[in-house]
């Protein structure tokens, strides 16, 4: 049966819809246009979310600790650090006279925003991360990075789930290696998020665990590495 005009432009108007309907792995923040304070759930777009899920995803401050930040994130909204302004002169004496106090001041000049953490788990998982990817020949060679712990929230030490356990052994002053490979390598700067590789000496960095968003806390970043080399039980894995 011959097929006219007609359905040849059906067709088109069909293919067309699906185009639009399908979901975009380029959409997220950079699409929103937007970078929002404190939870906004109007502040929503669609794309990539950290655990490699697609649909729903959100710019707002909160997002790092509900892990539903959209993929471009960090570089849709990058991390703005708190500016202070210069310290004032000392003031004259409050009373004349007397034993009596001077004051200087300084403002805040901008206010810290977009602030996201690295995300660790446990090197276990990277075990098997790396047996379901070794088949694969175009992916970047990873790296591992020596962290100083120098502070740690009380909640690593309150999961009792399996998958928290491995919580339990970040523990302040320690040093830990967190390892960096596929999927959470950046194919086009071949860095993980968080790595700290543009840290300044001393800097403290923001960590978070995976699975339990009151297991947080800060390191300095120590030295970069070919392959990690600490314990099992130190041994992290980036997101």
């Amino acid at each position: 049966m011959a097929r006219g005009p007609g359905w040849l432009a059906a067709a088109a108007a069909a293919a067309l819809l699906l185009l639009l309907l399908a979901p975009s792995s380029e959409a997220g923040c950079a699409e929103l246009g937007r970078c929002c304070r404190g939870r906004d759930l109007a502040c929503v777009s669609s794309g990539w979310r950290p655990d490699r899920s697609h649909g729903a995803c959100y710019c707002d401050q909160a997002c790092p600790r509900t892990m539903d930040c959209c993929h471009d994130y960090p570089q849709a909204c990058p991390e703005v650090s708190c500016a202070v302004s210069e310290w004032s002169d000392w003031s004259g004496c409050a009373e004349p006279c007397q034993a009596t106090y001077r004051v200087r001041r300084r403002h805040v000049v901008q206010e810290p925003r977009n602030g996201v953490p690295a995300l660790i788990t446990t090197g276990g998982y990277g075990r098997a991360r790396k047996k379901r990817a070794a088949s694969s020949d175009n992916e970047g060679a990873g790296y591992c990075v020596e962290f100083q712990i120098t502070a740690i929230m009380e909640g690593c030490l309150q999961g009792n789930s399996s998958y928290t356990q491995w919580m339990r052994y970040l523990s302040e002053g320690h040093t830990v290696c967190v390892e960096c490979q596929h999927p959470a390598l950046d194919s086009r700067n071949l860095h993980c998020y968080g790595d700290g590789s543009g840290s300044k000496k001393n800097q403290l960095l923001h960590w978070q665990a995976m699975g339990n968003p009151q297991c947080r806390g800060t390191w300095r970043r120590v030295r970069q590495l070919d392959t990690c080399s600490c314990p099992s039980v130190h041994s992290f894995l980036f997101i």
